[in-house]
């Protein structure tokens, strides 16, 4: 279903926020729903992603964060000939997928546990000191880089 809805007179008011219209105007990360994931909250800080990958072993998943992305791809090593493996049905999807996620700024990956064919990464968010909110006084006593100038003068 298509977004209709124009974002024109919100991106002139706003600055910064072109990823986030971007996103809204595209309509999330598509269609495709394979494999399966949960976001959940854990700490005010800390998020989980856990991925859906049943049949795939530790070293056929790769997880890749860079900037603001974090992309989890797998692909099942082909089986080997002779192995006595004879399907009759197979229903157990190990098609080869590649599933990405927009990470917020400051946003870092922690680690990852493959366990019971759920793959499990850990986020942090560790804002830098100084992106953080203060207070500012009205009037204070603080010299201020105009006090400097005077004094030198």
């Amino acid at each position: 279903m298509r977004n209709s809805f124009d974002w024109t007179p919100y991106r002139r008011s706003t600055v910064g926020f072109d990823r986030l219209f971007d996103f809204l105007e595209t309509g999330g990360s598509g269609a495709e729903n394979y494999p399966p994931f949960d976001i959940e909250k854990v700490a005010d800080d800390h998020f989980r992603i856990t991925v859906a990958v049943a049949g795939f072993k530790s070293d056929e998943i790769d997880i890749t964060a860079q900037q603001n992305m974090l992309t989890v791809s797998g692909r099942k090593a082909p089986v080997a000939e002779g192995e006595g493996r004879q399907l009759l049905y197979s229903g157990i999807a190990t098609r080869a997928f590649e599933r990405r996620f927009q990470l917020a700024d400051f946003v870092r990956v922690e680690k990852a546990d493959l366990s019971d064919g759920l793959l499990a990464i850990d986020l942090v968010r560790e804002v830098p000191e100084a992106m953080k909110p203060h207070k500012i006084a009205i009037g204070g006593t603080q010299p201020t880089l105009f006090d400097a100038d005077k004094k030198a003068a």
